[in-house]
C-alpha cells in the first residue's frame, strides 16, 4: 500500500470497473458503524451511489457525512486485491449532472435497475450522493 494514493490512479479505476458491489460504511447512532453493500459508479474523483430516501443509511449520512467504501476480491491464484476509499458524502440535487450520472447507473446495472425503477428515470423517492475521497488505499493491484 502506498501512503498517498488517488482514486484517479489507472489501477484503482480499472479495479473498480470490475466490481458490481462495494460496501459502504456510515457512522450510525452513537457512532456505531453500519456497513451496507451498494451498487455504485465511479469517476476519477468520486464514488457515487443511489439509495431510497429516508432509509437508515441516508439518515446516517445526513447526520454525519463521513463514510468509507471497501471493495476486495481474491483471484483464482489466491492473490487478494482491493481498494478502500474514505471521505465525505454530499447529496446531489436534481440537475443535468445527476441525470447523466443516473444514466451511467442504468447502463451499468441494465436491465435490473430499470425493473427496480419501473422505467429509466430515477424515482422521486431516491437520492444520489457523491463520495469525495480524503484517503484512498489499495493492495494487490500492481
Amino acid at each position: 500500500m502506498s501512503p498517498i494514493e488517488h482514486l484517479a490512479d489507472p489501477g484503482i479505476q480499472g479495479f473498480l470497473a470490475t466490481r458490481e458491489v462495494v460496501v459502504l460504511a456510515t457512522v450510525g447512532p452513537a457512532a456505531a458503524p453500519q456497513a451496507t453493500p451498494m451498487w455504485f459508479v465511479h469517476t476519477p474523483d468520486a464514488v457515487l451511489m443511489i439509495s431510497v430516501d429516508d432509509t437508515h443509511k441516508v439518515r446516517c449520512l445526513r447526520r454525519d457525512p463521513r463514510v468509507a467504501v471497501a471493495a476486495e476480491t481474491t483471484t483464482s491464484d489466491g492473490a487478494i486485491r482491493g481498494v478502500t476509499v474514505s471521505g465525505l458524502a454530499e447529496f446531489l440535487p436534481d440537475s443535468e449532472e445527476r441525470r447523466l450520472l443516473a444514466q451511467r447507473f442504468l447502463d451499468k446495472y441494465h436491465p435490473r435497475l430499470e425493473r427496480l425503477w419501473r422505467g429509466r428515470v430515477m424515482p422521486v423517492d431516491r437520492v444520489m450522493f457523491r463520495i469525495t475521497p480524503t484517503q484512498v488505499r489499495s493492495w494487490g493491484l500492481s
